[in-house]
């Protein structure tokens, strides 16, 4: 089911405040998709989705080498979580940021979802996804 992420039902917000493991999807420069575990916190105010990496991961490269490709304002990504018969994906555009302050807001907001602090990295960088999409289980999409 459709849903407008930046408007999302409360069920659906909700179900992306609960404590669950997620998948990030990512493009490979051969275009095959790249998924991996992450935690993901979801901001429908601000229209973004955020997930902490190290600056030399895999997917951190993926995002830098396909942001601009086609005059794309970022990479094509998913974040996706599952729990039981539900599920939730966010579709977007992903980009890379490093300023400290936007950093510290993503692991503040992790923190909220996830129940503790992240151990510190001096190479964490934010993948921010720019939202265009989200969709989940019909049950999510319910008022």
């Amino acid at each position: 089911m459709a849903i407008d992420p930046l408007h999302p039902t409360p069920s659906y917000f909700s179900f992306w405040r609960e404590r669950h493991l997620c998948t990030l999807t990512t493009p490979r420069p051969d275009g095959t998709p790249h998924v991996v575990p992450v935690g993901v916190t979801y901001d429908p105010g601000a229209g973004v989705a955020r997930v902490l990496a190290n600056k030399s991961s895999a997917k951190v490269s993926h995002v830098l080498a396909a942001t601009g490709v086609e005059g794309q304002p970022g990479a094509r990504v998913a974040v996706c979580q599952v729990d039981g018969r539900r599920w939730a994906t966010l579709e977007g555009y992903a980009s890379v940021r490093t300023e400290e302050g936007e950093i510290a807001e993503a692991i503040r907001r992790y923190e909220e979802r996830y129940g503790r602090v992240p151990r510190p990295n001096p190479d964490r960088v934010l993948i921010e996804i720019a939202l265009t999409r989200a969709m989940g289980t019909r049950s999510l999409g319910e008022a």
